[in-house]
């Protein structure tokens, strides 16, 4: 799922390319992905682009006439910036926004289409679908830690809580937390000052690191390679791969359709997690340290 920093670099991308400039066409392939009936999915067709914003992991554009249109990637969401007039892909195509310059094609991977695409007539509506988590970049030491203890939750449902803190998803908060040391199973109430800041500090640093190297790596271009694993990720994705830190493998907890990637060295005083499937199969072969898997 594309989170805060790809996200912030797609709007800059999209403020290179449509901001005051007048949509000319709206193109819908999939109804699906609409979420709104009213307005109708054309009402922005002939308006100027005034602006556009974050909410959570959704784009917001905003349009002449206090008329907002809202995109929700959710996990294989994706957007292309294409010549104008560009036919939608048959199978991944959803809709697609037309200026004089180029077409805004919105895709997805998979059969699930969980994109979605929201119009309001004024901001209520927009503010509806916040989801209520602060911005994690705006807040200080002590209010990203009055947030985190909101409730007594593990800190990787924490910090991918959309409730408590806003843009953060699978992929930043493993890296998140093997930046600030901290295991993903730790309970928030659990904490010490001295743990809120440095998960905080580690919020902040890992998030615009980033950012900005997802800047450089676009430059003037548009994001054409918006993915959760990125070979430069130190642990998200690398499960059995060396820690970049101290060496040990990756290890991982598997639930549903995703996984939490971990150093135990480095966050677990070397304890490895009891990942779902695998210590429910071995029981009690289950190996509770590095060392015992290393010795099995």
């Amino acid at each position: 799922m594309p989170e805060l920093p790809d996200i912030v670099v797609y709007i800059e991308a999209l403020e290179r390319r449509v901001l005051g400039r007048t949509l000319r066409g709206v193109r819908i392939a999939s109804p699906s992905v609409l979420r709104t009936f009213d307005p109708p999915y054309d009402a922005p067709v002939g308006l100027d682009v005034v602006g556009l914003q974050r909410v959570g992991k959704r784009i917001v554009f905003e349009f002449d006439g206090d008329l907002y249109l809202v995109i929700h990637l959710m996990v294989a969401g994706r957007l292309r910036w294409e010549q104008p007039g560009k036919a939608i892909p048959k199978k991944l195509g959803l809709a697609a926004f037309d200026f004089d310059d180029g077409s805004l094609i919105l895709t997805e991977q998979g059969t699930r289409r969980r994109a979605g695409i929201w119009l309001s007539r004024g901001y209520d509506g927009v503010a509806a679908l916040d989801r209520g988590g602060v911005e994690p970049l705006d807040v200080t030491a002590e209010e990203f830690g009055v947030a985190l203890k909101t409730e007594n939750r593990t800190l990787k449902r924490a910090l991918t809580d959309p409730r408590i803190f806003a843009g953060i998803g699978n992929a930043y908060s493993d890296e998140i937390l093997w930046k600030g040391r901290l295991s993903p199973v730790k309970r928030t109430s659990q904490l010490s000052d001295d743990e809120v800041k440095r998960l905080h500090d580690a919020v902040v640093t890992s998030l615009e690191e980033w950012t900005q190297l997802l800047r450089d790596e676009v430059g003037e271009d548009w994001p054409k390679k918006v993915t959760a694993f990125r070979d430069d990720m130190a642990v998200h994705g690398k499960y059995g791969e060396q820690c970049p830190r101290c060496g040990s493998k990756v290890q991982r907890i598997v639930y549903a359709s995703n996984e939490t990637n971990y150093c135990a060295t480095c966050q677990t005083d070397g304890k490895l997690l009891a990942d779902r499937s695998l210590s429910r199969l071995l029981k009690d072969d289950w190996p509770k340290t590095i060392e015992e898997m290393e010795e099995g």
